[in-house]
């Protein structure tokens, strides 16, 4: 989807017509790309795969709805497909970390820091 269908979209999505909010839609969808490959999907391409196109519209409405309620949390079905895209991108080997530079491997606390 390019830009302008991701904005459609989103309006669709929540419902909106007119003009005004779509600089700041714009920007909850840049947002929403940023977030998402923070939060591990370095292979996102919402131009290329519906799958994509649609977790960044489901983020992007998430962030609109916590004007209202910022302390809301993620919607467990958002949740559940980003962990998907998160865990299917690791299956595949598409972004794997990289070696430690002395060949040891790396350990994974309870606290997930590595030390």
């Amino acid at each position: 989807m390019s830009d302008e269908q991701l904005l459609a979209a989103l309006k669709i999505n929540l419902k909106i017509t007119a003009t005004a909010y779509d600089n700041r839609l714009g920007e909850l969808i840049a947002a929403s790309l940023t977030f998402i490959v923070r939060e591990g999907c370095s292979t996102l391409d919402p131009s290329a795969s519906a799958e994509d196109a649609q977790l960044v519209i489901m983020y992007a409405s998430w962030l609109w709805n916590q004007r209202d309620n910022p302390t809301a949390p993620m919607p467990r079905m958002l949740r559940w497909a980003l962990n998907n895209r998160i865990f299917s991108e690791k299956a595949s080997g598409a972004s794997a970390p990289p070696a430690p530079p002395d060949g040891s491997q790396y350990i994974i606390t309870e606290g997930g820091d590595g030390a």
